[in-house]
């Protein structure tokens, strides 16, 4: 317990205090609201084993702009009583609003464990999920990586004395491990090398994808609403606190636009409908 309370802190640290991160600009963004619909279904296959398959529609921007489309297929198996262990892949299909169209699909694969303990009525439960996000198309190397490696880390409580009602709380941090190493020094205003070179000119460079950070943290609270043996209603209010840094090169790599950290709340509601068998 005192490993994770540490992995938690220490995680905590680019939030609780921004001026740590040093060697970018900041730029505060305006909180905004969006949704996430989604409906699921779920099979048994065997004992403890169990196979779903999930449809998502997000909407951004104060519910005004349609942000994606997304499939995911999931496979979990139950070791014991207190350790699931599972599998996924998603097909993300982004939309552009300032193009008007689908952007080039993203592959995501997801391996993860769930630890649970339970008293009474209480479930609580720790999640740790490993996902590798694979871009397609045409990109910039030297803005992002080919594929992106986060891990996710949720603390979740459950009470299920409540009936039909199943209300829950959770708090996950997100952080991105291999994000742009970007090589420059920085005098507050312009990123200056040896040479003396200002942005916007050659003297910089990307040190690989070494980057590790902390670049979300959710809190969430909601509830699952059971219709009846097999279907079940659920509604939540997510809360992210992102703390994103965002490179601006061009795709040569000899020119360096900006290096900026976004940071700023961004609030979700969901609803979705989840049918078990």
């Amino acid at each position: 317990m005192r490993k994770i309370y540490k992995r938690w802190c220490f995680a905590l640290l680019p939030v609780l205090f921004p001026l740590l991160a040093i060697g970018q600009t900041d730029e505060p963004q305006e909180a905004e609201w969006g949704a996430r619909l989604s409906a699921s279904a779920e099979k048994k296959l065997a004992r403890g084993l169990r196979v779903s398959l999930e449809e998502e529609v997000r909407l951004d921007d104060n519910f005004t702009s349609f942000n994606r489309l997304q499939t995911t297929i999931g496979l979990k198996y139950k070791v014991g009583n207190h350790l699931r262990v599972g599998v996924g892949y998603a097909m993300i299909n982004g939309y552009s609003s300032k193009q008007s169209q689908f952007k080039s699909a993203r592959h995501r694969l997801m391996v993860e464990g769930t630890g649970f303990y339970r008293t009474g009525q209480w479930e609580l439960s720790l999640r740790e999920r490993l996902q590798f996000t694979i871009r397609t198309g045409d990109f910039n190397a030297y803005q992002s990586p080919r594929t992106a490696i986060m891990l996710k880390s949720r603390l979740q409580v459950k009470y299920k004395g409540m009936g039909h009602w199943v209300p829950s709380a959770s708090c996950e941090l997100r952080s991105f491990l291999n994000a742009p190493a970007i090589v420059a020094q920085f005098d507050g205003t312009n990123y200056l090398t040896e040479s003396g070179s200002q942005t916007g000119e050659a003297g910089w460079f990307l040190g690989g994808w070494s980057n590790v950070y902390n670049n979300r943290v959710r809190l969430a609270v909601g509830t699952d609403y059971k219709l009846n043996k097999h279907s079940t209603l659920n509604a939540t209010l997510l809360l992210d606190y992102v703390n994103d840094k965002v490179v601006d090169a061009n795709s040569s790599g000899t020119r360096l636009k900006s290096y900026t950290r976004e940071t700023g709340w961004v609030a979700w509601l969901t609803a979705g409908y989840e049918y078990s068998f």
